[in-house]
């Protein structure tokens, strides 16, 4: 097996996990929805709904106390699931989340986690890469299942292993945007004016296809932004830990970057930080990391729901990375409406494209809305098929 090479030997050794549980304590930062990680969640995030943060304005909610944020389950598992390979990088490419009841104020978590699939793919940017699809599953403190997930990660050459027969070059160093005044004094006036439907309910017999989502606005983005992702959802566990716990990690992986101004081995993920090492992986520069992203979506989404809403699924494609200094516009609408099951759902197409009308992430959701005729959504939502799959 050569390592940092996508082989056929490789390939098949990270096939044999193929279904079986995997081990988790490295993808887990908290275990328990706590007031103080509903917090956190949501400042690293910058989502400052009530509904997760005012005990007296939740209390007053339909669901009698504070929430968390749909996406704080990231900070219970990472939902990578991306095994063997040594050497080879992983590049988060999206998330496919399905909720059956809300996170709840106090809820603890158990996960089960696999390797679902994984396919060898070609493309213009990498040779030969692959993508590994896991599946992570949620279960509270009653044993509930309150969501699946299913991570996809591509698994790719890094910048210094770049062998396109083709000629294909290693991505070129990104130049941060250079923004005018007017141009920051309209990104800051779109974020102050941000709007959260709230308290207001926001009624199935009201919407209607083609309706547009009021864009959240994050940006220009910031190494301080990123930090405060981290220190929200994962700190240094995915990269091995810190001080004694990364040296005894690192002693057990052969297959950790190292740092060329020291000779050391160190986490590639410090490219989210450090432009030099993002053009390293191959990434451009500094870049943000998916599952903040697609934060940054379930945050536009709640938004618009409102308190007496739900969102059931998400699922966004992360496409390419956006860059330290990009600034990144969510926007969404309406493609179909139908009553299933005594639930009103809507069914959206959403997209994040930043400050040059590039796009870098796209999905779908489905959301449960209350009704005058039906009443509010029905929950929790009975998981169907294999794995809560609906």
């Amino acid at each position: 097996m050569t390592w940092g090479e996508i082989t056929e030997e490789g390939i098949a050794a990270a096939a044999t996990l193929l279904g079986q549980p995997l081990r988790r304590d490295r993808m887990q930062w908290i275990e328990c929805a706590t007031r103080d990680a509903i917090r956190h969640f949501a400042w690293g995030v910058g989502d400052n709904n009530p509904l997760w943060l005012d005990r007296d304005y939740a209390t007053a909610s339909p669901w009698g106390g504070n929430l968390a944020p749909p996406c704080i389950l990231y900070a219970v598992d990472s939902t990578i699931v991306a095994p063997k390979l040594p050497g080879v990088q992983w590049i988060y490419a999206g998330t496919d989340w399905t909720w059956f009841e809300p996170v709840r104020l106090g809820d603890c978590f158990r996960v089960e986690a696999r390797l679902l699939r994984q396919e060898s793919k070609t493309g213009r940017r990498f040779p030969r890469w692959v993508l590994q699809t896991g599946e992570v599953r949620y279960f509270n403190q009653h044993e509930r299942l309150v969501a699946t997930a299913l991570g996809r990660c591509a698994r790719t050459p890094r910048g210094d292993r770049l062998t396109d027969a083709r000629g294909g070059e290693r991505p070129k160093a990104h130049e941060p945007h250079k923004y005018t005044a007017g141009e920051l004094d309209e990104i800051e006036r779109q974020v102050l004016a941000e709007p959260r439907r709230g308290a207001e309910p926001r009624w199935y017999e009201d919407v209607a296809v083609g309706d547009t989502l009021p864009a959240v606005v994050k940006g220009p983005l910031s190494i301080v932004d990123i930090l405060a992702w981290y220190a929200a959802q994962q700190g240094a566990q995915p990269y091995g830990g810190a001080h004694g716990d990364a040296v005894r990690y690192r002693q057990r992986h052969a297959d950790y970057h190292l740092n060329p101004a020291t000779g050391a081995k160190d986490a590639a993920g410090r490219g989210h930080l450090e432009a030099a090492t993002g053009r390293d992986v191959g990434m451009g520069g500094a870049y943000d990391i998916g599952p903040q992203r697609i934060s940054w979506a379930q945050h536009m989404l709640t938004n618009w729901i409102g308190d007496d809403g739900f969102l059931h699924r998400l699922n966004v494609t992360v496409r390419q990375p956006n860059m330290v200094g990009d600034t990144l516009w969510w926007r969404g609408k309406v493609t179909d409406k139908a009553v299933r099951q005594g639930i009103g759902w809507a069914e959206l197409e959403i997209v994040a494209s930043n400050q040059l009308g590039e796009r870098s992430a796209f999905g779908t959701a489905t959301v449960a809305l209350p009704s005058r005729q039906l009443g509010p959504p029905s929950l929790p939502l009975v998981p169907a098929g294999d794995g809560g799959r609906g």
